[in-house]
């Protein structure tokens, strides 16, 4: 397998997925993004996003728990996309803004961080300056067969900045996506300190490596500007071509817990449950996985599959979108930031606890071999909970028969 170093850039490869997020989930993917983003913010600040964002393996886990498919290359777009129209009208009160997109509208990034300097005081010429600058690196320092035809720039109100861009290789029907991270950038000469191993195919032009100078000086100019390129840290995810959602793609124990948590009439003891009215066992479920979203650590998304338990997915994998469950989730969790800000975060907390409890219970839970019939109970019940894929609205299943989870 050929070496490919990659220049500051943390990556993910996605299978490529045609069509259009439907409009009665984009609407919804931007209230909920909004809101677990404006809940990092409350609790941890903006920097922390910033540095969320620049991890494939939570931005994965985003996606699928906004319930997006949950390993394809849309995630990026639709994820993108929600935030941009949940944050922009924002600005002045969470001091993020994404500028950019896929296709024109990533031709429209310089113009969009110069507006925003305009009212904000940042160096607009400089972040003009760094968008084409990675964009320069992902398309000619590292020729890796994956075209950048996605462009998104995340500023927030110091002046950091995230990059999150993506591109496509036709030949293998797969996308890349690239993310980069201002706070996290080092300086170097020739040749990066940290390596990645690319399932690559054909020829690789890195320009570099320390013995690429003669192709330096023939084919780019981005050589005699110097920029400082280095990422200490590189993580990637490669997502698996299969769209069904398996066994080997979840953390059993780690769902399981969460299943547990939002079943076992135990917990209704729990003083946090009580404080979320209106939540039922179904929305408990999403609500946990949320709760991790914006309040678990780094080691926790290592399956990202698992969150697309939350909400299922746009094309009913591993289930179709429980449209009553994500309203509800909406609005327990918009509620609960709302009275966070007037003083009242016993809400919010509670939400916070649902990771807790969750991982308290992990330690002993022993799953069982039941995960296809969760599947099975996901999706005859999905009618019950305003199912919804891009198939249409979800029918009862002709065998109402129950099916017991947890023997």
């Amino acid at each position: 397998m050929p070496k490919l170093y990659f220049n500051n850039s943390r990556y993910a490869d996605l299978p490529l997925h045609n069509g259009k997020v439907p409009y009665w989930l984009a609407d919804r993917m931007a209230k909920l993004g909004g809101a677990i983003i404006e809940a990092i913010i409350m609790e941890y600040g903006r920097a922390e996003v910033l540095s969320r964002l620049s991890d494939p393996l939570w931005f994965q886990s985003l996606g699928c728990v906004m319930g997006m498919d949950w390993h394809s290359s849309g995630i990026t777009t639709s994820v993108m996309g929600a935030l941009k129209k949940a944050l922009n009208p924002k600005f002045n009160e969470l001091g993020i803004y994404i500028c950019g997109g896929k296709g024109k509208y990533s031709r429209q990034t310089p113009a969009e961080l110069i507006a925003l300097a305009d009212k904000t005081g940042l160096d607009g010429q400089q972040l003009v300056r760094t968008s084409r600058l990675t964009a320069k690196v992902d398309t000619s320092a590292v020729q890796d067969g994956f075209q950048i035809y996605l462009h998104t720039f995340i500023v927030s109100k110091e002046g950091e900045w995230n990059v999150i861009q993506q591109g496509m290789n036709t030949e293998t029907g797969m996308a890349r996506r690239y993310h980069w991270q201002s706070t996290i950038l080092k300086s170097f000469v020739k040749e990066p300190h940290a390596y990645i191993y690319g399932q690559n195919r054909g020829s690789i032009l890195n320009l570099t490596d320390k013995s690429a100078d003669d192709a330096k000086a023939g084919i780019m100019k981005l050589a005699q500007e110097k920029p400082e390129l280095i990422l200490p840290e590189i993580r990637k995810i490669v997502m698996p071509s299969h769209h069904d959602v398996r066994t080997e793609n979840v953390d059993l124990k780690r769902l399981g817990s969460v299943l547990a948590l939002a079943n076992e009439t135990n917990t209704k003891d729990f003083e946090s449950l009580l404080l979320l009215e209106g939540a039922g066992p179904r929305t408990i479920q999403s609500l946990a996985l949320v709760s991790e979203v914006i309040y678990g650590t780094p080691s926790r998304f290592t399956d990202p599959a698992r969150f697309s338990f939350a909400h299922g997915g746009k094309d009913a994998h591993p289930f179709p979108v429980p449209t009553k469950t994500y309203d509800l989730t909406i609005e327990i969790l918009r509620e609960s930031i709302n009275k966070a800000k007037l003083g009242n975060s016993d809400k919010l907390m509670a939400v916070k606890n649902l990771t807790l409890i969750s991982q308290m219970m992990e330690k002993d839970f022993i799953p069982n071999e039941n995960f296809n019939k969760l599947l099975e109970r996901e999706r005859n019940e999905s009618h019950k909970y305003g199912g919804r894929s891009i198939y249409g609205k979800a029918a009862p299943p002709k065998n109402n028969g129950q099916l017991n989870l947890f023997d």
